[in-house]
């Protein structure tokens, strides 16, 4: 059984459908908005919609603004410098606003943990 077949038994196509087009408009946003990252999102978008639908996965890979974005990981794994630092203070600014609420100390550990680990991942990728 192949590793698509399995991810279509755990997550049925109008599942990851639905999560396509929320990531895309998440990466929509992302790209005007300056800290979002709107190419991770874009990146969630096509792979949802390589595993649901081959003709939206088409359409934004084939999209004039979105499409390159999502070519360049495809192709080479890589994340433009611009990308990497506003991934990353999105994510500092994040936990600066997350630690200002009456989080539990749990939540603030296991959040700098993920957020610390997203970081590294964004960080040592190559670039463009």
């Amino acid at each position: 059984m192949s590793e698509n077949d399995q991810v279509r038994r755990r997550w049925p196509r109008p599942l990851l459908f639905a999560l396509g087009w929320i990531f895309t408009a998440l990466g929509v946003i992302g790209l005007v908005l300056p800290l979002m990252p709107g190419t991770v999102f874009l990146i969630a978008a096509a792979w949802c919609f390589s595993q649901s639908s081959p003709r939206f996965e088409s359409w934004l890979v084939g999209h004039a603004r979105l499409g390159p974005h999502v070519l360049r990981w495809r192709e080479t794994r890589s994340i433009a410098r611009r990308a990497k630092y506003l991934a990353c203070t999105s994510m500092v600014l994040s936990f600066i606003m997350l630690t200002r609420t009456s989080a539990p100390p749990v939540a603030l550990v296991a959040t700098a943990a993920c957020l610390i680990g997203a970081g590294l991942y964004v960080a040592t990728r190559p670039e463009t």
